[in-house]
């Protein structure tokens, strides 16, 4: 399937969100806001269902609300930190599978939570011997720390495979560039490590990055297969990882997810015929699943001109949406004018929008390198709301107190209904656990 972007021909005038009034949610809630449209996840997962695990990378939205979502669709979650499997038991994750009886015809058991990480801190160490969770090892000293807690487990091993892609260098996890993930050319030291602190390796992982597109998805497939006829038979479980593209801007399309799925599942096969056992596939989307399903409501608070140029000043800032400021991301925008007049066409401008911080490079109109740039956006006034879409994915939870700002509220609209699923921090949140 390739689905051209819904953004491309969106109204620069946005009056709802899921058919809820965005004043509305404004007026409830407080701005500036997150809310996310509950469907949007739902079909995002559903859009996935020919893999045999779908596994949420939750470091892109982990709010309860959301995991539980995602949970109740069938997805299965990753966590990178003790925090992250905190979240997933909060919302309702098993540690691990149930035992069952395995069969030759029989896929081998899922495993709902997975930790991925590069290392093992001593908290999540013993978080994950403590709960009996899967990992994912992205270090080789990992399998012996592990090892002298947990004897005889099952580990996946993620892989560099000497190359990456991303949207930014920042995002891009392969090749000598990144730090992520078990240098290709050192797998055959790694597995006589594993069997000598006796472990089993029975899952592969290999992620590039994120923003690639199907030929540089293809070329991971590739590199996998090498690498699982290295491993062997323990291998039950391969993942493609994540990196599936989300558009955020008009023209952009989704990867075609038939061909891709195709094109694993054929590396999937030719496996099991070398092997002789069934293998489960796995595929593990953050962004795919929620970045379109996030806005972020802010309202207009200034407008001013610096020379020829005219800023929009909102009460949102990198504090609030961080990507634009790390990565130059583009994110699309609509105004939600205060005036309830439907039948009036406001002028078109180009202005820069930036926040409240006391920080040049607080622009949400930036390229990257930042560079401060343009949107053609309707004339706004003091009081109306701008709303920047697509925010779902690496939205809140990089979000910080820079400035000592509050971090903002979380809604979820479901339904035509809406509901409170973060409150909210006050400024005694902020002061917390300090002391003078």
């Amino acid at each position: 399937m390739i689905d051209t972007a819904q953004h491309a021909t969106r109204p620069v005038i946005r009056r709802d969100i899921a058919g809820v009034p965005v004043a509305d949610l404004a007026r409830t809630y407080g701005t500036p806001l997150y809310a996310y449209d509950a469907e949007t996840i739902r079909r995002r997962c559903r859009d996935l269902a020919a893999w045999d695990t779908v596994r949420f990378a939750q470091k892109a939205c982990s709010n309860l609300a959301v995991l539980d979502l995602v949970r109740r669709a069938g997805v299965m979650v990753d966590a990178v930190s003790t925090g992250e499997i905190h979240r997933a038991l909060a919302a309702g994750y098993r540690p691990h599978a149930p035992s069952a009886a395995a069969t030759a015809d029989a896929l081998p058991p899922v495993h709902p939570i997975v930790y991925t990480a590069d290392i093992f801190d001593r908290d999540s160490l013993d978080a994950v011997v403590r709960h009996g969770i899967h990992c994912n090892c992205g270090s080789a000293d990992m399998l012996e720390q592990l090892a002298a807690r947990m004897p005889g487990a099952s580990v996946t091993l993620r892989v560099n495979p000497g190359f990456g892609h991303g949207h930014s260098q920042k995002t891009n996890t392969g090749g000598e560039g990144s730090k992520h993930g078990i240098w290709h050319e050192e797998i055959p030291d790694v597995l006589r490590r594993a069997e000598w602190a006796g472990l089993s390796v029975s899952g592969l992982h290999m992620h590039i990055g994120s923003g690639t597109d199907l030929a540089h998805l293809a070329e991971v497939a590739e590199a996998l297969e090498r690498v699982a006829v290295e491993i062997g038979r323990s291998l039950t479980t391969i993942s493609a990882g994540g990196g599936l593209p989300v558009p955020y801007k008009p023209g952009e399309e989704h990867a075609d997810l038939g061909g891709y799925f195709d094109l694993w599942n054929d590396t999937r096969r030719r496996l099991e015929e070398r092997f002789g056992h069934r293998i489960r596939l796995e595929i593990e989307p953050g962004r795919y699943l929620t970045a379109e399903s996030g806005f972020v409501i802010t309202e207009v608070r200034a407008l001013k001109r610096q020379g020829t140029r005219k800023y929009l000043l909102v009460d949102a800032g990198f504090n609030t949406l961080a990507r634009p400021v790390l990565y130059g991301s583009y994110h699309p925008m609509s105004l939600c004018p205060a005036a309830d007049d439907a039948a009036a066409a406001p002028t078109a401008e180009d202005v820069a929008v930036g926040g409240p911080l006391c920080e040049s490079g607080d622009i949400f109109t930036q390229t990257d390198g930042g560079f401060v740039a343009t949107r053609n956006l309707p004339a706004a006034a003091v009081g109306d709301l701008l709303v920047i879409e697509i925010a779902g994915a690496y939205g809140f939870v990089m979000a910080s107190n820079y400035n000592s700002k509050p971090l903002p509220a979380e809604v979820l609209i479901d339904g035509g209904s809406h509901r409170l699923v973060r409150a909210r921090q006050t400024p005694e949140d902020l002061v917390r656990g300090e002391t003078v």
